[in-house]
């Protein structure tokens, strides 16, 4: 697991969260991730504290033929852990959802088959019914990448789309 926590006060103005990663900050810093096409990033927010998760999703679960070294790798996983993981740095409210990515990329090219971005966000959606955290805001489908920043202490997402439909979530 290669997570970034960044504790309180930390100097980190700027944090990538890399595919099948995850970090977890608060105030003034910036999480960001970019490659979003059929993956999902998944921002948790705590408005009590500030607390903010960000992970980057490639998969919604495990295979059984899987290499289970990055839990984050995985939204039925992944969730989870960063729920578990804010709550270790201070999260104490309760926390809020939002989606972005989850695209049929090529889909012009592909007339069938699997729609990883839709299977992406739905067990991403499941994994959080089961946590009991609402999605409040969300930027997913499409066929069209996306990228997004979120500043830890607002939990205000800044979505850039290669669609040119930038908005904030």
């Amino acid at each position: 697991m290669t997570a970034t926590v960044l504790p309180p006060g930390d100097v980190a103005a700027d944090v990538v969260v890399n595919i099948a990663d995850f970090a977890v900050a608060e105030g003034d810093v910036t999480l960001s991730t970019s490659g979003l096409g059929s993956c999902v990033a998944l921002v948790l927010h705590d408005a009590t504290t500030g607390v903010t998760g960000l992970a980057h999703f490639l998969l919604p679960e495990a295979t059984p033929a899987s290499t289970f070294t990055r839990p984050a790798k995985f939204a039925a996983t992944g969730a989870p852990l960063l729920a578990a993981e804010m709550r270790l740095h201070g999260a104490t409210g309760p926390l809020a959802a939002k989606l972005v990515g989850g695209a049929r990329m090529f889909g012009a090219l592909l007339s069938g088959g699997v729609n990883m971005g839709q299977r992406n966000v739905e067990a991403v959606r499941t994994a959080l019914q089961r946590l009991g955290i609402p999605v409040v805001a969300e930027e997913v489908g499409g066929e069209f990448g996306r990228s997004l920043r979120v500043v830890a202490g607002s939990g205000r997402v800044q979505v850039r789309s290669l669609a040119g439909r930038d908005r904030e979530l």
